[in-house]
């Protein structure tokens, strides 16, 4: 290479290195919702690897959006559910097929990722892993409330003007098995689907007076329970555990037809460019170690295989209270949702709104 054109070389790179955005280190682009990337494990995944995490927060309707518009292109790794995987993949074909060579499957609980693999599956190919997971159920102020079971008693008027619960479809779904159905085996069915939940729906129209508030913020609702001003409502297992930490008398509690269960997960967008980095972060995130930490700080379990060995004492006993082995035994796992149905409940919890 001659000098002039080393030089022009030269400038070219300095150039380069000196714009705001250049960093010159690999990156892997994530997708992922809020809590799920702490700093804490991004910093050592960068300082293991070299790769640089660049982290976008959402939530799922929002990251079927994102990758519909660029059909799948724009980030390396995402984190649907699991029950938002397959019915997208069949119509938009933004994910790609997971290669299992290059997970570490001996990290996964077994039976969360046969499950997974089980409800991701398009054309004999999977479409994910799981990551962590977690309950919809009961949150209750046991002095107050001793004997609320189930969701059917967001509906009694034992505690009028104390209950309060999302418009939402798992208020829809949890209703229905409290009453002895199960909504999960109609979902190919479309008609039966509708008349259940206008059932459910009608019975929560007929009960509105009970309600305090629909809620539509966590700490919202926290607060409320801090306060007394409500003391049961349907919300998720950290939550209930954040007030038990502060009030022993206010606990999550398992509904006796079985609490809900979600699994998030890890997914390839179609047009992931960094595949090799988005495996080391899938791989890095369920090692035992860093999924406790995880654990730890957002009180969500994950499906690493021996990751409550490393888990703080007080979010142990939080699972260990909870979720003895028949409470697992008996959660309701969200099967993928066709999209047909989510217009069916929209339309019920508008009605409920409505209704005076």
């Amino acid at each position: 290479m001659n000098k002039s054109l080393l030089s022009i070389v030269m400038l070219f790179l300095v150039s380069i290195a000196a714009y705001p955005g250049y960093t010159g280190a690999e990156t892997l682009s994530l997708l992922t919702w809020k809590g799920y990337a702490p700093k804490v494990l991004v910093d050592k995944f960068e300082t293991e690897t070299g790769i640089r995490v660049n982290v976008t927060y959402t939530n799922n309707e929002e990251m079927i959006a994102k990758l519909r518009a660029t059909r799948g292109a724009g980030f390396d790794l995402a984190q649907p559910s699991q029950d938002r995987i397959s019915s997208v993949q069949k119509k938009y074909r933004i994910y790609q097929a997971m290669d299992i060579r290059k997970i570490d499957t001996a990290q996964i609980i077994p039976s969360m990722l046969a499950s997974v693999k089980k409800n991701t599956s398009v054309g004999g190919e999977f479409h994910a892993v799981p990551f962590c997971w977690g309950t919809s159920g009961l949150v209750v102020n046991r002095k107050i409330a001793p004997d609320a079971l189930d969701y059917s008693d967001l509906l009694n008027d034992k505690y009028t003007g104390r209950i309060s619960y999302r418009l939402k479809r798992p208020t829809l779904i949890g209703l229905a098995f409290a009453m002895g159905k199960d909504p999960f085996s109609l979902y190919n069915d479309t008609d039966a689907y509708k008349a259940l939940m206008e059932e459910v729906g009608q019975a929560m129209i007929a009960a509105k007076p009970l309600v305090k508030n629909y809620w539509t913020n966590g700490d919202a609702l926290l607060q409320s329970m801090r306060s007394g001003e409500v003391h049961l409502a349907m919300a998720w297992d950290n939550g209930g555990w954040k007030l038990h930490a502060e009030n022993p008398d206010i606990d999550f509690v398992a509904p006796k037809s079985g609490a809900l269960g979600w699994i998030d997960t890890f997914a390839l967008p179609a047009k992931a460019k960094n595949i090799d980095a988005a495996y080391q972060w899938i791989n890095f995130m369920l090692r035992p170690q860093n999924a406790a930490t995880f654990t730890n700080l957002e009180r969500a379990p994950t499906a690493s295989a021996g990751a409550n060995q490393h888990m703080d004492a007080v979010v142990r006993a939080n699972f260990d209270r909870s979720f003895p082995q028949a409470v697992i035994d008996n959660i309701k796992w969200y099967p993928p949702v066709p999209s047909k149905l989510e217009g069916i409940e929209g339309m019920i919890l508008d009605k409920v709104k409505a209704s005076r």
